[in-house]
């Protein structure tokens, strides 16, 4: 097994759900978190109505997955983000679980 962990922002979530179906992914469970960008370092003349902290509605999913779905879940969000127009992408990471009960 594997831990899995998708970060998002808010719009994403029936997107993010189909690909946890997917890949077989049956049991999962999310989270609403705010997301926090610094905008500190992004040059005044590309960010003239922005504030230093940009605040973002996301989620946070988060999931025990077999390890032979890990890359076909991989897979359907590569696909995913490589066809977004926007900013945002879908994140996920993979860790491995040395024990669990």
């Amino acid at each position: 097994m594997k831990l899995v962990i998708i970060t998002a922002i808010k719009a994403f979530e029936k997107e993010i759900i189909q690909h946890l179906k997917k890949a077989k992914v049956e049991t999962f469970s999310y989270k609403e978190v705010i997301g926090y960008k610094d905008n500190t370092e992004v040059a005044i003349e590309s960010n003239w109505f922005s504030s230093e902290m940009n605040k973002t509605e996301s989620l946070l999913f988060y999931a025990f997955v077999k390890k032979e779905n890990v890359d076909v879940l991989f897979a359907h969000i590569n696909e995913f983000n490589a066809k977004q127009k926007t900013h945002s992408h879908i994140h996920i990471a993979v860790l491995k679980i040395e024990k669990s009960n």
